[in-house]
């Protein structure tokens, strides 16, 4: 059976939602983002890129580009809740759905060809979700995830394109290579340097020669050059989680070791969930004190996996739970709800420094180890106990 797969984009989703909230915004250029200077670009509108403004640019030099741009600070838990909308419609149609993060989807809808035909009900959702949302979304249908991703970023704005199966070479060939998943910035600049800018020069080369030049990695980026992806869409639903424990040595009702505990904790899940390129929507703090009495707390939050973000909601729970000021034998932080999702920072209260900061300690820890490198607040916490670490 023929694969058909949908890979679905929210067009600006940030601006969009600001802009259903806000129709004075509609056609003039806005920022979202951390409002001082040292803060960041989340998203921006379409009319302030033409000036040159993307996201994750510094706040003080998009200004700079355009500075009759419109700063908004930005709301996520209604970019949430937008988010959780435009899926729950989605689901009630899709037989398979995989969220790719909070404003992205894979669907398989294979099979489907013989009752209703693919590009027709792909056409017939996209037009459901702009009238009972408001929101502008691009689609992109082929056999495979990868040639679908690269399809509905050809179809943007708002709009919707198929790669019939067999046409997958010829629809790439003309495109940069930077179009290619998995091409970041230091492949990008080693291919520019071997003169390779268009996917069809990648095409024509053999895998071997893409594997000497950058690993495995080369390889993955030859496959997806040529359209060859057989990687799966993954349900939402799939229920996962983990968790991290630590017993004291001695109950305790030391307030520093405590934060530093769960600071230390907070901070090496984070980095999972990054490696893993998950996100979490649901937090859990546990208390056991001396008496074994055993008292838990969740909070659902918006899809993250920045350990400032986390940490401020755990030290909230925490205010919350411990409140009979007795000896704690034990403190445990969980992460649930769990779903697939890009590398993602508190990227409204982040500056520049603290995700350049972030994204070396990651890489750091993925080629050494986590335990190489953490932050100076959680040095101490190997004086009050151990982790036991859980995944479910």
């Amino acid at each position: 059976m023929d694969r058909h797969i949908v890979h679905c984009d929210l067009d600006t989703f940030f601006v969009s939602v600001e802009r259903l909230l806000n129709s004075e915004l509609m056609g003039k250029p806005v920022l979202i983002g951390g409002t001082g200077d040292r803060g960041v670009v989340a998203s921006c509108s379409y009319e302030a890129r033409r000036y040159g403004v993307h996201s994750a640019m510094p706040m003080r030099l998009a200004r700079q580009l355009c500075p009759e741009a419109i700063l908004v600070r930005g709301d996520y838990d209604q970019y949430t809740k937008y988010s959780n909308l435009v899926t729950e419609i989605i689901e009630e149609v899709a037989p398979v759905v995989e969220k790719a993060s909070i404003d992205e989807h894979y669907l398989d809808i294979s099979g489907m060809d013989r009752f209703f035909g693919c590009w027709k009900w792909t056409q017939e959702l996209r037009g459901k979700i702009i009238k009972e949302t408001g929101l502008p979304i691009s689609f992109g249908l082929s056999e495979n995830k990868t040639v679908s991703k690269i399809a509905t970023g050809e179809s943007k704005p708002n709009g919707e394109k198929k790669v019939d199966t067999g046409a997958e070479k010829s629809f790439l060939a003309p495109l940069s290579i930077r179009k290619i998943p998995m091409v970041g910035k230091k492949s990008y600049i080693t291919l520019r340097n071997m003169g390779i800018s268009q996917i069809h020069t990648l095409q024509e080369m053999e895998v071997f020669t893409m594997r000497r030049v950058l690993g495995e990695n080369g390889v993955s980026i030859w496959h997806k050059a040529n359209g060859l992806d057989k990687s799966p869409v993954l349900p939402f639903r799939e229920q996962k989680s983990m968790s991290k424990e630590t017993t004291f040595q001695a109950d305790t009702t030391d307030m520093d070791l405590l934060r530093k505990t769960l600071v230390a904790m907070v901070d090496a899940l984070a980095f999972e969930l990054r490696k893993e390129e998950k996100l979490t929507g649901s937090i859990t703090l546990k208390l056991r004190y001396s008496n074994f009495d055993t008292h838990t707390q969740q909070v659902k939050v918006s899809y993250t996996n920045s350990d400032k973000q986390i940490v401020a909601k755990v030290m909230e729970l925490f205010k919350k739970l411990y409140s009979r000021r007795m000896l704690i034998r034990l403190i445990g932080v969980k992460f649930s709800n769990l779903i697939t999702g890009n590398y993602q920072v508190d990227i409204f209260n982040d500056t520049m420094e603290e995700i350049h900061l972030m994204q070396a300690m990651d890489h750091i820890r993925k080629r050494f180890g986590v335990e190489y490198i953490m932050k100076g607040i959680c040095l101490q916490e190997g004086k009050g106990g151990k982790y036991a670490a859980q995944r479910t």
